[in-house]
C-alpha cells in the first residue's frame, strides 16, 4: 500500500463545520449568519479575520503542480524514533536540512552550531521553551512579559494550565517586579508590524524571540537573526498552517534538552508524515529562491504589497480610520529597499468620541476581528488578517468603504445640526 501526499490543482470543498458548544465557543467559529438581526448592518456572510489563516498563498501552491508531491509506503514512520543518538530524537534528517538550508538561503537566522526542535507548530515549541527556561522551579513562579501590543494569544497560552512554573506578568514596558523572568520579543510584532527589541533589559532576564513573521514576504530582512531561542512555523513561512509544523533554533544544550523532553512527554515527538512534507516544499522553496517565476516569496511579497497597496487606499478616502506607518529599510533577500507589509493590518477608529469599542463596530457590518484589549491596547484598535483568499480580500475592502462613508455621512449630519443649532441660538 502506497500513500501520496500531493498538492492539487482542485481542491474539494471543505465539509461544513460541526456545530461548537456554546460554553467552549472556539476562536475561529462565526456568530450565526443572522440577516435579519438589527444589529447587522450589512448582508452577506462573515468575514472570519480575526485569525492568520494562510489561504490567500494557495494559488501559488496550485501552481506548483507535482514539484510537492511526498510518496510513502505504508510501512514507513511506524517507529516513534528517528535518531536517538540526537538532542532532538523525533526529528527528521531531510527536515533539519531544508530548515538549515532555507536559513542561509533567505538570511534571517543563524542556524550554525545550533540546534533545531521541532514542533507541532510554535504553540507547542512556546510552552516547551518555558518549561526550559523555568525547571525545575523555584518559590515563586516566573513572570513572563511582552510589550504592548503583544500577541494575544500569551496570555492565554502562558496560563492555561495554571503552571506553577511560570505566570503572566502583563506589560514589559511597565514591569518593575524583581527576581528572574521571561520576556517574548516578537520581531515583527504581531499585531502591529513594528519591529521590536528586549525592553526590561534587567539581570536575571531570559528572552524568547518570537519570529513567526520575520520572512520576505512581510518585512525586509536586514539582518541574520542571533538569539538563544527563536522560534519559527511552517503556517506563516510558507502558507501552511494544516500541516502544524514549527521549529526552534535553539543556542544552549540544556535548553534544547528540556524543550525536547517537553514534546516527548507531552506528544511523544511530532508526526513523522507532516515532518516529510515540510521538508519536501521547504526544500522546492530553496531551490526555486534563485527563479523568478516559481519563487515563493517574491510571489509573497507581491501579494501583500497589493493588499497593502489596496487597504491604504480605501483607508485615505475619510479620516475614520488610520494604520501604522512603517519605513523602508534594506532587504538582503531582496537586494533592494522595501517597506514592511505586515500579516495583520493593526487597524485604529480615529474619532475619540462616538465609538469605544472597534471590534464591536466591525461585528455589525460583519467583520470579525480581534479586538485591542486582548493585545494589551485599547479597542479602538482591531487587528485583521491580511492573509485570506481574494474574495474575502475584496469583501473586506467593500465593507471597510461602506462603514467609512456611513461613518463620514453621520459626523457630517451631526456637524451641520451643531451649526443650525448655533445660529439659531444666535439669531
Amino acid at each position: 500500500m502506497t500513500v501520496t501526499l500531493k498538492i492539487t490543482k482542485d481542491e474539494p470543498a471543505p465539509a461544513p463545520a460541526p456545530a461548537v458548544s456554546h460554553s467552549h465557543t472556539s476562536r475561529y467559529a462565526l456568530p450565526k449568519d443572522n440577516s435579519t438581526n438589527s444589529s447587522n448592518l450589512c448582508s452577506g456572510p462573515f468575514l472570519l479575520l480575526s485569525h492568520g489563516d494562510p489561504t490567500g498563498f494557495k494559488p501559488f501552491w496550485r501552481s506548483v503542480g507535482d514539484q510537492c508531491k511526498v510518496t510513502f509506503d505504508s510501512c514507513d514512520f511506524m517507529s516513534y524514533l528517528t535518531d536517538v543518538g540526537k538532542v532532538c530524537w523525533f526529528l527528521e534528517k531531510d527536515l533539519e536540512e531544508s530548515i538549515r538550508e532555507l536559513h542561509r538561503t533567505v538570511g534571517n537566522a543563524v542556524t550554525e552550531d545550533r540546534y533545531i526542535i521541532v514542533g507541532t507548530g510554535s504553540t507547542q515549541l512556546y510552552q516547551a521553551a518555558l518549561y526550559a527556561l523555568t525547571s525545575p522551579g523555584g518559590a515563586e513562579p516566573v513572570n513572563v512579559v511582552s510589550a504592548v501590543p503583544y500577541y494575544s494569544s500569551y496570555v492565554e497560552e502562558t496560563n492555561f494550565l495554571h503552571s506553577a512554573l511560570y505566570k503572566w506578568a502583563g506589560d514589559a514596558n511597565t514591569f518593575d517586579k524583581e527576581g528572574p523572568y521571561i520576556e517574548l520579543v516578537t520581531m515583527p510584532n504581531n499585531p502591529d508590524g513594528q519591529l521590536r527589541a528586549p525592553v526590561v533589559n534587567r539581570y536575571g532576564g531570559k528572552l524568547i524571540h518570537d519570529l513567526a513573521y520575520y520572512w520576505p514576504q512581510y518585512t525586509p530582512i536586514t539582518s541574520q537573526a542571533d538569539f538563544d531561542i527563536m522560534l519559527f512555523t511552517f503556517s506563516k513561512s510558507m502558507g501552511h498552517a494544516g500541516t502544524r509544523i514549527g521549529w526552534a533554533v535553539v543556542n544552549d544544550k540544556d535548553v534544547a534538552i528540556k524543550m525536547t523532553k517537553y514534546i516527548g512527554l507531552n506528544s511523544i515527538g511530532v508526526s513523522r508524515e507532516s515532518q516529510h512534507r515540510a521538508a519536501k516544499i521547504l526544500g522546492t522553496v530553496s531551490d526555486s529562491s534563485q527563479c523568478i517565476g516559481g519563487n515563493f516569496y517574491r510571489y509573497g511579497k507581491s501579494l501583500m504589497t497589493e493588499r497593502w497597496t489596496k487597504l491604504r487606499e480605501v483607508i485615505s478616502r475619510s479620516r475614520v480610520f488610520s494604520l501604522p506607518k512603517y519605513i523602508e529599510e534594506y532587504c538582503h533577500y531582496a537586494g533592494e529597499h522595501t517597506e514592511p507589509h505586515p500579516a495583520f493590518a493593526w487597524l485604529k477608529y480615529c474619532n475619540e468620541a462616538d465609538v469605544e469599542d472597534l471590534e464591536i463596530l466591525l461585528r455589525r457590518y460583519k467583520i470579525m476581528g480581534r479586538g485591542g484589549s486582548l493585545f494589551g491596547a485599547h479597542p479602538k484598535h482591531v487587528r485583521l488578517s491580511m492573509l485570506g483568499d481574494e474574495e474575502t480580500f475584496n469583501l473586506f475592502l467593500d465593507r471597510l468603504s461602506s462603514i467609512q462613508d456611513a461613518i463620514s455621512k453621520a459626523n457630517h449630519y451631526s456637524y451641520a445640526k451643531a451649526i443650525q443649532s448655533l445660529t439659531a441660538s444666535l439669531s
